[in-house]
């Protein structure tokens, strides 16, 4: 997933509030964006986007609207689900060998 794509915080907000969320929401984003130096790995933002309620197709149109190209939106997803399978395994399940 090499690449880098930027938006302006305006524009950010905008698609947030679009989307309906609220101003104070999108605010929180933008400002955890900035404590990162304003650099997020693309998977984490859409993590945190989620986490705001937007739905996969919402945030696949950020996504683009940012420049990101189907096959990466796809890798994203797909790097999420994983990470969430292998978090979720880890506590479903206790092994232990004698």
């Amino acid at each position: 997933m090499p690449g880098s794509y930027s938006v302006s915080r305006i524009d950010l907000k905008k698609m947030l509030t679009a989307l309906g969320i609220g101003e104070g929401a999108a605010e929180e984003l933008v400002n955890k964006l900035n404590k990162m130096h304003r650099h997020v790995n693309v998977v984490f933002f859409v993590d945190m986007l989620e986490k705001l309620g937007l739905r996969q197709y919402d945030i696949n149109n950020i996504l683009r609207r940012i420049g990101v190209d189907d096959t990466t939106v796809a890798e994203v997803f797909n790097v999420l689900d994983e990470e969430r399978i292998k978090s979720s395994f880890g506590r479903l399940v206790k092994l232990e060998v004698d």
